[in-house]
């Protein structure tokens, strides 16, 4: 496993939960306000992490954790990751993975083998602008097959029984009210969403991007609950 970070404790990544979080390099998506792009852009220049010095310290904790965030970058593009989690799962540990969607195929597995409890699924923009917004050029075969399989997880998470999430990092300048609404009639009837407001971490991919305020978010809010009732906004005092 390609590790660049790893939290040992943290009350955030996983909801309800006392978990560790472990981040995964690369991704391919360039959404231009990634707030990690060094994970996204040049992961081999990072400090890797010994996966078993991982799996070493989450043992000597899982009397005290409840679970593991994985994420990254993105990591479903890590054909290792089953048998990571298989591992993680032998701690008695529960396993939530952050995604963009991008790999529904394994998504299903996970799920299928029983090695994933919680998942929580980026949805960048309408699909109309999906593309723009993840920094990915439309019109080609590779473009058109991300915005598929991102739309085939969407339906994917809405069939499971297991808690998943979808969320969206508001970027003042790149979400629109006429945006959240087509948000909202496509993602229609899902267990929760979460509106996150961008912020900029000094290591974004593409600067000069402004956070929303509380009233765009509240708005955006408004607009969503007749399609989603269950809608919150996280990381911001309102």
């Amino acid at each position: 496993m390609r590790i660049h970070g790893f939290n040992k404790t943290t009350l955030l990544d996983y909801p309800g939960h006392l978990a560790a979080t472990i981040f995964l390099g690369n991704c391919n998506f360039r959404c231009p306000f990634c707030h990690n792009s060094s994970l996204v852009l040049s992961p081999d220049a990072l400090p890797e992490i010994d996966t078993t010095e991982v799996l070493q310290t989450l043992k000597k904790r899982s009397n005290i954790l409840e679970g593991v965030c994985i994420t990254g970058g993105e990591p479903t593009l890590q054909k290792e990751l089953p048998d990571f989690i298989r591992e993680i799962k032998a701690l008695g540990l529960k396993v939530k993975l952050d995604t963009n969607g991008t790999n529904p195929k394994l998504i299903d597995r996970l799920f299928s083998e029983e090695l994933i409890d919680y998942v929580a699924m980026d949805i960048k923009n309408s699909r109309d602008k999906y593309l723009e917004t993840a920094g990915i050029m439309s019109g080609s075969s590779l473009s058109n097959e991300l915005l598929s399989s991102v739309m085939t997880s969407v339906e994917l998470l809405m069939q499971q029984d297991k808690p998943y999430e979808f969320r969206t990092t508001i970027v003042h300048e790149l979400h629109t009210k006429e945006d959240i609404r087509s948000i909202g009639e496509w993602l229609e009837g899902c267990n929760a969403y979460f509106l996150q407001a961008y912020e900029d971490s000094g290591n974004t991919i593409r600067p000069g991007f402004t956070s929303p305020s509380p009233q765009e978010l509240l708005s955006y809010k408004e607009i969503l609950i007749p399609f989603i009732p269950n809608v919150s906004i996280r990381g911001v005092d309102l």
